[in-house]
C-alpha cells in the first residue's frame, strides 16, 4: 500500500502544469488558512550552546548532582511510605 505522499506525488505528476500550478496555489491557500508553516531545517547548536546549560553550576549542593539526586529519592520514598 502506498503512503498519502506517494499517492499525491503520482497523481499530481500527472496533471499538466496549469493543474499542478492550482494544486500548489490550494495548498498555500491551506497553510494560510492554518497558519501551518512548513517546518524550517534549522541548524542545531551544540547542547553547551543552549541557556539552561550551566545555571547551577554555583549551588553548592548540586557539586555531586548524582548524591544531590540520591538524596531527593531518598527523601521522596520516606514520604511515600511515612
Amino acid at each position: 500500500m502506498q503512503s498519502n505522499t506517494a499517492q499525491i506525488l503520482q497523481k499530481v505528476e500527472s496533471y499538466s502544469p496549469d493543474m499542478q500550478r492550482e494544486i500548489l496555489d490550494f495548498i498555500e491557500f491551506i497553510e494560510n488558512k492554518y497558519k501551518f508553516k512548513t517546518p524550517a531545517t534549522k541548524k542545531k547548536s551544540p547542547l553547551r550552546n543552549e541557556p539552561f546549560v550551566g545555571m547551577w553550576k554555583n549551588r553548592p549542593e548540586m557539586k555531586d548532582s548524582v548524591e544531590y539526586v540520591r538524596k531527593l529519592r531518598n527523601t521522596q520514598s520516606l514520604r511515600k511510605h511515612s
